[in-house]
């Protein structure tokens, strides 16, 4: 095994300790999971106004199918598991059992929205065409909807229909102690795990850029989905308008990230989980008077949660995110203090329209590689000029990232992306082999899969979608139509074990019944409810009782 102490790498001393075959054996059991949404659309490709489909279960308590943002914004739900060929089993088969309770509609196949008025090009008005996400009767349920109506009012609901494939990536837990061990570390179990997870999240940070370079796939966008606001996108033709060298619009400035940061002074801090911990608790607890004037209700009706820099700690979108599994009305930010990290959500991958279910085996295994890599790399903390080079590189990459002899920064100079990525690749190298066992093997097929893409910019799928739209004379809208045709039939005409369909079957029903639960444990107003859930501290227990109580 290739072993290295240059920048970028494993050092040796960790390499070599986690290369123990019982250390490298637990490597080999790291969990997975997808979350993949998609957006409902009809056939004539507008935003389906369709409640959420009652056969798929309710949206509320459904372990696997629920919604996102708005009501049309499917999200599939994956259990964690240690084979990325299981995961994709499992999203296949909840694709299958989409298809078969759409009647007419469809799943949108790219991250973009697009054909969002009567036309191409027509302009959206946001409540009429994009209905946000119904959850039922309870306070639970009530507060997701008013969460979501206060993000159209801050943001406007065109932004929030924006898909992608979120990759969650844990170590195995039996792990911890032995990785503990070999770095002689005497702290608190629960501290170093998360110490270690909080340094791959800067590093995911600091080469986060390669993500949307390798599995960008949003070039180009409907001029509806920027109507109205100030861009100097190029012109394809009538209805799109891109940038030639894009590999993730979405990713970058006309996408979502980062809107809480302008004119907020919202900013997370990674150096430590405390300090991430503590700037999000001061977004949710701090008045922004941005959003005073949008009022807390109008005419008794709540229009957010609160006139805070943040609702709530989703609201702070990020291209990764630290995360913990929260118990009944719990906040997130409690339950990372309380327990600690426990996986780490990487949410800056794209839906790729070639890719029925929007990501494949090859690419999983390479984000594999790369999560773990950044897990057993040193992380410094980001100072304040770090930080501004890796959002400065998000950005280029996102919005010119094939462009020949482009150039990024990090803190000792600058470097040309292909280099830079062939570099990271080069120290991954060691990581693959790690989890193949050897040099052959399929984490190390990935990486060469990735390294043709770094000496070939025309194999990314942004260049290929861009390629495909010219030969063909399609727009965004008309090209993305073509393959969403194309997935539908395959899984229309794929069949689904019965077993299988049983289960999911099962699964709905009994989705039903959870909520059935939930509301009739109410016991308190909205009102009551909201502040009691916001009341809730490291001190203060939740006081709202568990409708599952153990």
């Amino acid at each position: 095994m290739s072993v290295s102490d240059h920048a970028g790498s494993v050092p040796r001393r960790r390499l070599q300790a986690v290369s123990h075959p019982e250390l490298r054996a637990l490597l080999t059991r790291n969990l997975i999971g997808l979350e993949k949404e998609a957006l409902r659309i009809n056939a004539d490709g507008t935003v389906a106004l369709t409640p959420h489909p009652m056969a798929l279960g309710s949206a509320l308590a459904h372990p696997h199918i629920t919604t996102d943002f708005s009501e049309a914004l499917l999200e599939l739900v994956t259990p964690a598991l240690s084979s990325p060929a299981h995961v994709l089993a499992f999203l296949h088969d909840l694709h299958l059992f989409v298809y078969r309770h759409l009647g007419d509609e469809r799943l949108w196949a790219a991250s973009m929205p697009c054909a969002l008025g009567d036309a191409p090009g027509d302009a959206l008005d946001d409540d009429a065409r994009i209905p946000l996400a119904r959850y039922g009767d309870s306070n639970a349920a009530q507060m997701k909807t008013v969460y979501r109506r206060g993000l159209s009012n801050r943001y406007g609901r065109t932004m929030q229909i924006i898909a992608g494939v979120h990759f969650n990536f844990s170590v195995a837990e039996d792990f911890w102690p032995l990785y503990q061990q070999t770095e002689g570390n005497a702290s608190d179990a629960m501290a170093f795990r998360s110490e270690a997870y909080m340094g791959m999240v800067r590093n995911l940070q600091r080469l986060g850029w390669l993500v949307p370079y390798l599995f960008g796939a949003s070039p180009a966008v409907c001029r509806c989905f920027v109507q109205g606001t100030e861009n100097d996108l190029q012109v394809f033709d009538d209805s799109t308008l891109y940038y030639p060298y894009a590999t993730s619009l979405r990713m970058g400035d006309i996408g979502y990230q980062n809107r809480q940061e302008e004119g907020t002074g919202m900013k997370a801090c990674y150096d430590s989980l405390d300090a991430y911990v503590r700037s999000l608790t001061w977004a949710i607890e701090t008045p922004c008077p941005r959003y005073e004037g949008i009022g807390i209700k109008r005419d008794g009706r709540w229009q957010q949660l609160n006139d805070h820099v943040l609702q709530i700690e989703n609201e702070y979108y990020s291209t990764v995110r630290p995360k913990q599994l929260t118990d009944w009305m719990e906040r997130p930010t409690l339950a990372l203090r309380r327990r600690g990290v426990r996986y780490v959500e990487l949410r800056s991958v794209d839906v790729n329209p070639f890719e029925p279910l929007g990501i494949d085996e090859p690419q999983m295994r390479f984000l594999s590689v790369f999560m773990l890599h950044a897990l057993l790399l040193d992380s410094p903390r980001i100072d304040a000029r770090e930080r501004r080079l890796i959002d400065a590189n998000h950005l280029l990459a996102a919005h010119r990232g094939r462009e020949p002899g482009l150039r990024l920064g990090r803190p000792e100079g600058e470097i040309a992306l292909d280099a830079w990525a062939l570099e990271t690749l080069d120290a991954m190298q060691a990581v693959a082999e790690l989890l193949d066992g050897g040099a052959d093997g399929p984490h190390g097929a990935s990486l060469r899969a990735q390294r043709h893409k770094i000496l070939e910019p025309d194999a990314t799928p942004s260049a290929r979608m861009l390629a495909e739209m010219r030969a063909s004379g399609e727009g965004f809208a008309q090209f993305t139509r073509r393959l969403t045709e194309g997935h539908r039939e395959h899984f229309r005409a794929t069949p689904l074990d019965p077993e299988h369909e049983a289960w999911l079957r099962g699964l709905a029903a009994a989705s039903f019944d959870r909520q059935r639960t939930i509301e009739a444990a109410d016991d308190m107003d909205f009102d009551t409810f909201m502040e009691t859930y916001f009341a809730q501290s490291e001190a203060h227990p939740l006081e709202l009782a568990s409708p599952f109580p153990l």
